[in-house]
C-alpha cells in the first residue's frame, strides 16, 4: 500500500444505519453503495449479516452488485456470525470479514462476563476461522479508548498472529480527546509486531464532537485507514464525517502529508442522496456539504469574496460538487454585495440611487425573514425607477361557481378607464379564475408556485396568497390578502402579472408576439 495514501472505510450502511429512526431497505442500500463506489471509497461495510435476514439480504445484494471496493460484513467474535458474514459475501469480488470483541474492563465485566485470557483465546479462534474463509480479515477491539493499553497490545497481537490483515482501534463511545488518542495509537502500533502489509485503522464516534479531529490526529500517527460515514451518521451522536475527514486531509495536505482516492466532486451529491434516503436532513451549517458551507451574508465577508474568493474560502464549492458559492443578501449584508446584486440584475442606477435602494433594502430585511431576488428587483422598479406600466390591472369583480369539482369563474378587471371581462372553466375555482384572467390579459404566464397562508388559527382568519409567475424569462412574485381565499388568490395573481409587465417594460421585452 502507498504509505501516502489513506484508505476510506465507509460504514454508512452499517454503523450509519444504526442511528435511531433510520431503516433503509435493500434497494435503497444498493443505491447508496453504488454511489459510494462512484465516490471511490476503498471499503464499504455493507451491513451486519447475522443481525437480521434483511441485513443478510442487503449485504448479499451489495456484494453481487459492486466490483471495485472491498465489501465488508461485520461479525461479532462468534463462529456463527463469521460464517453468516462469509455466506453473505460469497458474491463479492473483494470480500472482507470484520470481526470484533470488546476489550475494556467495563465491557468484559458487565457485558461479556469474560476474563482477559478468555477474550484473547476467543480473538485467536475467531480471527483464525475468518481467515480460513476469506483472505481479508479486519479485527476491532471494541471500546479501545477505555481499555488498558497493555491489554490492547496483547489483543491486537493475538489477532495479527491469527491472520488479521487490518487492525482497527475504535473510540466506540467518543470518549477520547485528540492528544490522548494520538498517544494511545502510537503506543499500540509500536507495541504490536506486524507484517508490513498489515493496515492500522481507527473508528471514532462523535459523542464529544471530536470524531473527526481524533481521526485526523491518528492519521498523523501513521494510521492508514479511517472508518467514517456520510454526513457523520451513526449511533448516538454519530461517527466521524467522511466528507470532513477527506477534505481535511486534502485541504491541509501540507500538514498531514497524505491523500485519499476519493472523488471529492461527488461528496455533495452523495450527501444529498443519503440525506433523502435516510430522512435525516443536513444542517445548513454542516461543514463541506451544508447549504451555508459556501454562502456569505456578512458585509465584511461579502466584500472580501468580491475582491478575492480566497479571503474567506479555503475550498472551492466545485471541489466538493456543491452549487457555486453565493452571496446571501440579508440584514448583515453590506453595500458592496448589494451593488453587485443590482449589477447582476442588469440595472444601471446612480450611486445616490444605490444608497436609497440599499436603505430601503435594509428596512425590508427587518420586516421579512427572507428577501428574494424578485423582492430586490421590484424594490428597484417601484421605489427607484418609479416605472408606471402601460397596463396595470385592478380587480373590479369576480364570481365563481363550483359543482362536483367542476368550476367556472367570471372575472372583471379595470385597466385605467377600461373594464375588461371574461369567463372560463377550470379544475376548481382558483384555476378557473386564473384561466379567465389569462383570457383577459392575452398572456399565458407559467404558474411556478402557489401558496396560501392563514394569518391566525381562526376559521375567519385572513388568507394571504403567494403566487410566482414566469414569462419570457421574467419571474415575479405576487401577494394578495382577503378573508376569501379565492379573492386572495386572484389578487396575488394580478399582482404578479402587473409586476411582470413592469419588468418587461424596464428591460424592453415584448410580452406579446
Amino acid at each position: 500500500m502507498n504509505e501516502d495514501n489513506v484508505r476510506i472505510f465507509d460504514t454508512t450502511l452499517r454503523d450509519g444505519e444504526q442511528a435511531a429512526r433510520i431503516n433503509l431497505n435493500t434497494a435503497e442500500k444498493v443505491q447508496i453503495a453504488k454511489q459510494l463506489e462512484k465516490l471511490r471509497v476503498d471499503i464499504i461495510e455493507a451491513g451486519f449479516p447475522a443481525a437480521s435476514p434483511g441485513d443478510m439480504e442487503a449485504v448479499r445484494a451489495i456484494a453481487g452488485s459492486l466490483r471495485y471496493p472491498v465489501i465488508a460484513g461485520l461479525a461479532r467474535c462468534s463462529i456463527s456470525d463469521i460464517e453468516a458474514a462469509a455466506l453473505a459475501l460469497e458474491g463479492a469480488e473483494k470480500p472482507r470479514i470484520h470481526t470484533f470483541i470488546a476489550t475494556s474492563d467495563i465491557h468484559l465485566q458487565d457485558k461479556l462476563r469474560m476474563t482477559r485470557p478468555e477474550v484473547l483465546e476467543k480473538i485467536s479462534k475467531c480471527v483464525s476461522h475468518a481467515r480460513s474463509l476469506v483472505d481479508d480479515v479486519e479485527f476491532s477491539a471494541e471500546d479501545a479508548s477505555r481499555s488498558d493499553t497493555a491489554f490492547l497490545i496483547e489483543a491486537f497481537q493475538a489477532a495479527v498472529d491469527a491472520g488479521a490483515t487490518t487492525l482497527n482501534i475504535p473510540d466506540t463511545v467518543g470518549y477520547a480527546v485528540p492528544h490522548e488518542f494520538k498517544d494511545m495509537v502510537e503506543k499500540i502500533m509500536a507495541g504490536v509486531r506486524t507484517p508490513r502489509e498489515v493496515v492500522w485503522s481507527v473508528h471514532a464516534h462523535n459523542d464529544l464532537g471530536l470524531a473527526v479531529i481524533n481521526s485526523l490526529e491518528a492519521v498523523r500517527s501513521g494510521i492508514r485507514q479511517v472508518e467514517c460515514t456520510i454526513n457523520g451518521l451513526g449511533e448516538r451522536a454519530g461517527n466521524a464525517s467522511l466528507e470532513e475527514v477527506v477534505m481535511g486531509l486534502r485541504t491541509r495536505k501540507d500538514y498531514f502529508g497524505v491523500e485519499t482516492r476519493i472523488d471529492t466532486t461527488r461528496l455533495f451529491p452523495t450527501s444529498s442522496m443519503v440525506s433523502k434516503l435516510t430522512g435525516f436532513p443536513v444542517p445548513p451549517n454542516k461543514a463541506i456539504v451544508g447549504s451555508n458551507a459556501f454562502a456569505h451574508e456578512a458585509g465584511i465577508h461579502q466584500h472580501g469574496i468580491l475582491c478575492n474568493r480566497a479571503t474567506y474560502e479555503i475550498m472551492n464549492a466545485e471541489d466538493v460538487g456543491a452549487p457555486s458559492s453565493s452571496l446571501i443578501l440579508g440584514k448583515h449584508s453590506g453595500k458592496h454585495a448589494f451593488r453587485k446584486k443590482v449589477e447582476d440584475l442588469n440595472y444601471s442606477i446612480s450611486e445616490e440611487e444605490i444608497n436609497k435602494a440599499f436603505s430601503l433594502f435594509k428596512e425590508l430585511c427587518d420586516r421579512k425573514e427572507y428577501v428574494s431576488t424578485e423582492d430586490i428587483e421590484i424594490l428597484i422598479i417601484d421605489e427607484i425607477l418609479a416605472v408606471s406600466a402601460e397596463r396595470e390591472y385592478i380587480l373590479a369583480d369576480f364570481n365563481v361557481h363550483t359543482t362536483r369539482g367542476q368550476a367556472s369563474a367570471a372575472v372583471s378587471l379595470k385597466n385605467g378607464d377600461t373594464t375588461l371581462e371574461d369567463a372560463a372553466t377550470g379544475n376548481g375555482p382558483v384555476d378557473a379564475a386564473y384561466a379567465a384572467i389569462r383570457r383577459i390579459i392575452g398572456l399565458d404566464p407559467q404558474l411556478v408556485s402557489y401558496k396560501i397562508d392563514a394569518a391566525s388559527e381562526r376559521s375567519d382568519a385572513i388568507g394571504e396568497a403567494h403566487v410566482s409567475l414566469e414569462l419570457k424569462g421574467l419571474r415575479s412574485h405576487g401577494r394578495g390578502a382577503s378573508t376569501d381565499i379565492v379573492e386572495a388568490s386572484i389578487k396575488a395573481y394580478i399582482n404578479a402579472v402587473n409586476r411582470i409587465c413592469q419588468l418587461a417594460e424596464v428591460k424592453g421585452i415584448a410580452l406579446q408576439q
